[in-house]
C-alpha cells in the first residue's frame, strides 16, 4: 500500500505561486484555532497537523492528519467575517506556505480553470468527511475504530510480509479523538486485537495482520481510496 495524496497537482502549483509567505511549525503548537478570525489558506509542506472540531462539552474529534501537500483552512472563503471552523494542532514539526483569503477569491474569480479544479477538490474533500461522519454514526465505537484502521492503512499503510504497518505514531488518546469516544474504550478493543492477533504494535505503530476481518466486522463497503482516507 502506498500513502494516498489527495492534493491537486497543477492546480496546487498555481496556488503556490500565489502565496505570500512561508512559517514554521512547531510540534504542540496551533496553525489556527476554531472561532479566531481567518484570513489566510494553507498549504502544508513538511510536518503533520491534525484537523479537530470541539464540542459543547469540550469533547474532541479528530477528523483528518494532513502532511505534505495538503491544503487546510479551506472552509473560509466567500463568506463574510470568516472565522476558522476547526483546529489545526501541529503534531509533527515543519512549514507551511499561507495564501490571503481575499487574494486566492480574487484568483480563482480570475482563473476558471483553477476555480472549476478547486471546486472539484472541495467536492471530494466534502464526501471524505461525510463518510467519516456516517461511520461514526452508523457503526457504533467499535465500528469507528475498525473504520479508522481501515482509513489509516489506505493513507499511511506500508505492505509488509506480516501485514500492513501503519507508518505514523498514534496514541490510544489520539484513536480516541478519531473515534469520538473515551480512550479507555480505545484501549480495551484495542487490546481485544491484539489478543486475536489482528493487530500488534512495535514502537508505538500499528501492523494490521488482518485487514479482511477487520472490514468485514463492520460491512465494509470497499469504497475508493480516495474517499476512505485519514485526510
Amino acid at each position: 500500500m502506498q500513502k494516498h495524496n489527495s492534493t491537486l497537482s497543477y492546480e496546487l502549483g498555481e496556488l503556490l505561486k500565489n502565496t505570500t509567505r512561508k512559517l514554521k511549525l512547531t510540534k504542540g503548537t496551533y496553525l489556527f484555532q476554531e472561532g479566531t478570525v481567518a484570513k489566510e489558506m494553507y498549504i502544508i509542506l513538511s510536518g503533520k497537523v491534525q484537523i479537530s472540531k470541539m464540542n459543547a462539552e469540550g469533547k474532541e474529534l479528530s477528523l483528518r492528519l494532513s502532511g505534505h501537500n495538503d491544503i487546510v483552512g479551506e472552509l473560509t472563503l466567500f463568506t463574510m467575517d470568516p472565522r476558522y471552523l476547526f483546529n489545526a494542532k501541529i503534531i509533527e514539526s515543519g512549514e507551511a506556505a499561507a495564501i490571503n483569503i481575499d487574494d486566492l477569491e480574487r484568483i480563482l474569480f480570475s482563473n476558471s480553470q483553477l476555480a472549476y479544479q478547486y471546486m472539484k477538490w472541495m467536492n471530494d474533500h466534502i464526501r471524505k468527511t461525510t463518510t467519516k461522519f456516517r461511520d461514526l454514526v452508523l457503526n457504533g465505537k467499535k465500528g469507528a475504530l475498525y473504520s479508522t484502521l481501515v482509513r489509516l492503512c489506505n493513507s499511511y499503510g506500508i505492505l509488509k510480509p506480516n501485514g500492513i504497518y501503519i507508518d505514523v505514531p498514534l496514541t490510544n488518546q489520539d484513536f480516541a479523538n478519531y473515534c469520538g469516544t473515551a480512550r479507555e474504550s480505545v484501549s480495551r478493543m484495542l487490546g481485544e486485537l491484539r489478543d486475536e492477533g489482528i493487530i500488534s504494535v512495535e514502537r508505538k505503530k500499528i501492523i494490521v495482520h488482518n485487514l479482511s476481518f477487520i472490514k468485514s466486522e463492520i460491512d465494509c463497503e470497499n469504497c475508493p481510496i480516495e474517499y476512505c482516507n485519514i485526510e
